[in-house]
């Protein structure tokens, strides 16, 4: 990894879990997040990647102290933030923002769009009204929002347009980390890329750092530094974007890249693909929580949980057997 790199958010040996009632007195416990380290770099976008119920979401959600982490340590420009009060969180949030998959579910139906923009300026920023006034003309510029429509109601615009505004919103305090979590998922398949297009303009401009949750192996290769996988509330795979498409390692991984025909080639072979029921966050497995998937799996799998382990410079893999 390039010494160069201005470290921003710093995740180390996080873990999230929740109490699930099961009868009157007893509990168990959901094991959503485990032993999650990463780090995020000024102006790069690392792609959270995974199938769904994964814990993408669960971790964004703990970075901005929605979730408290059950253990470990979460530090944004090397202040610890994992624990910080409700009212200390309001004022990260001029730093750290976050845009969500339903853009619609996100905005407040019954507010103008004027005054949803107007809103985190009002509560982060000390501004006259008319400097307020001119800092939303000019992110609807940026982002592509008439500001002849400021007046009207989310409902009153297309899904591309209302994931816009949403972007205006997160954008509008100018924050130096946005949480994207499936930002195109809900648009349609044209509307995707401007979309797309539209974050990394923002992102270059701003230098900003970026955290893109997908399960889209293409949207990873075309908007990421680099890449996290993961699988079953854990990391199973970290490198470059160059090395991780270029050289796959992890057997789910492998399997990822294989359900995306464009992707394709001499590493991905067709037993990779192999599907059987993914465990419970509930019960984990003793071992290697692929196991059961995995056509790599040897005796040792089940028996010891393996670690994240460098398998080449800045390239991380949790599997002693991958080759």
């Amino acid at each position: 990894m390039s010494p160069y790199l201005d470290k921003l958010l710093e995740i180390n040996g996080v873990e999230k879990n929740f109490d699930i009632p099961s009868g009157f007195f007893a509990k168990q416990i959901l094991h959503a997040l485990n032993d999650i380290t990463l780090t995020l770099y000024r102006g790069k976008t690392l792609a959270l990647v995974g199938e769904s119920g994964c814990g993408k979401t669960t971790l964004g959600k703990t970075i901005l102290g929605l979730y408290p982490p059950s253990k470990g340590s979460i530090r944004f420009k090397g202040e610890e933030i994992s624990r910080h009060t409700p009212s200390q969180r309001g004022a990260l949030q001029q730093k750290m923002q976050m845009i969500f998959q339903d853009p619609y579910a996100s905005l407040n139906p019954r507010k103008r769009i004027e005054t949803i923009l107007e809103q985190p300026l009002h509560l982060h920023a000390n501004m006259s009204k008319q400097m307020r006034r001119k800092s939303i003309l000019s992110i609807c510029e940026e982002t592509g929002i008439d500001p002849a429509s400021l007046q009207r109601y989310p409902h009153q615009f297309s899904g591309g347009q209302q994931q816009r505004i949403a972007i205006a919103r997160a954008m509008i305090l100018h924050p130096e980390l946005i949480l994207a979590d499936e930002p195109i998922a809900s648009l349609d398949v044209s509307i995707q890329a401007q979309i797309l297009n539209l974050m990394m303009q923002l992102q270059k401009k701003y230098h900003m750092a970026m955290l893109f949750i997908t399960h889209d192996i293409a949207v990873v290769r075309y908007v990421s530094d680099f890449v996290a996988v993961m699988y079953l509330g854990e990391i199973v795979e970290y490198a470059d974007k160059e090395t991780l498409f270029n050289h796959p390692v992890h057997p789910y991984t492998q399997m990822l890249f294989a359900s995306v025909p464009t992707l394709h080639n001499h590493i991905v072979k067709e037993s990779l693909q192999k599907q059987n029921e993914i465990p419970s966050p509930i019960n984990l497995p003793q071992g290697c929580f692929f196991a059961d998937r995995c056509p790599l799996k040897v005796a040792t799998c089940t028996q010891a949980h393996p670690e994240l382990a460098t398998y080449n410079k800045g390239h991380l893999v949790r599997c002693p057997v991958a080759p």
